[in-house]
């Protein structure tokens, strides 16, 4: 005969709330259990996985996109895909805690699918100083590094405050900054290369079209910059973007091009 039904109606009803007490604490400690072993993070973006390194917590890391390749630890990572489309198994293989990245490029299908999988996330908005220190601060929170997070965001604020007050006598000049040349594809009002430019004492020149706008070679002429600012990158370090296209019809029409004013960005 069953032990428990064997017992009075009072102690059966106490054997089986101990039992059931005793589920209860073992499901929430099979739940507590990964808060309290070390964070495994994968990022997914570039600006993210520099900002776990900066706030002190690139030990974390477990996994990376194929353009993350700052600090030179993070290339050592196994990486995932790219940064508008990675690879959601290659993510799940590698039993992430917590899967960061900037907002936008792989849209909320992959937050979606990752949560549904109990992965937590944290895709913030990072279109601005002030959204990048909020960022730095809630990465601190989540892997317990909030003294890095502090230190990282006083570091920007104090390099920004250094750059405006260089600048603040200066007369403003008139940029553009292309990310790619075929389309044109440039930074525009209300994303953070804009805030950038004008913190540095730049006019931006593209005033319309939303943050990363394409625009036609014409249009450029029209805008008449001083500089142009080449953030095409070339991962062999061979030449690109603008500086490539110097010699091409419409582009050796740019003022800026032809008076050699094209600076590279990193």
């Amino acid at each position: 005969m069953n032990r428990v039904s064997a017992l009075p109606q009072i102690g059966r009803r106490s054997a089986l709330s101990a039992c059931l007490a005793l589920l209860v604490v073992a499901c929430r400690s099979s739940r507590e259990a990964p808060e309290n072993q070390p964070a495994r993070v994968v990022s997914l973006s570039p600006s993210t996985t520099e900002a776990v390194f900066a706030i002190g917590a690139g030990h974390l890391l477990v996994g990376r996109s194929s353009t993350c390749d700052v600090p030179k630890e993070a290339v050592r990572l196994p990486s995932v895909g790219g940064f508008a489309s990675p690879s959601v198994e290659a993510i799940i293989a590698l039993r992430p805690t917590l899967v960061v990245g900037a907002r936008g490029p792989a849209g909320p299908s992959l937050e979606e699918t990752l949560r549904a999988r109990s992965i937590a996330t944290f895709f913030p908005e990072t279109e601005s100083v002030a959204q990048i220190e909020a960022m730095l601060f809630e990465l601190g929170k989540k892997l317990g590094a909030e003294e890095g997070a502090s230190s990282a965001a006083v570091a920007i604020r104090k390099r920004v405050d250094e750059v405006t007050r260089a600048v603040a006598n200066q007369p403003k000049i008139k940029a553009i900054l292309m990310f790619d040349v075929a389309p044109i594809f440039v930074t525009g009002p209300g994303s953070f290369p804009d805030e950038l430019l004008r913190l540095a004492g730049g006019d931006n020149v593209i005033r319309e079209g939303g943050a990363y706008p394409t625009v036609g070679i014409e249009h450029v002429i029209a805008l008449d910059p001083d500089v142009i600012l080449d953030g095409v990158a070339h991962a062999d370090g061979s030449a690109g973007g603008v500086t490539a296209m110097r010699e091409s019809a419409g582009w050796k029409e740019m003022r800026a091009v032809r008076e050699g004013r094209i600076r590279a960005l990193d």
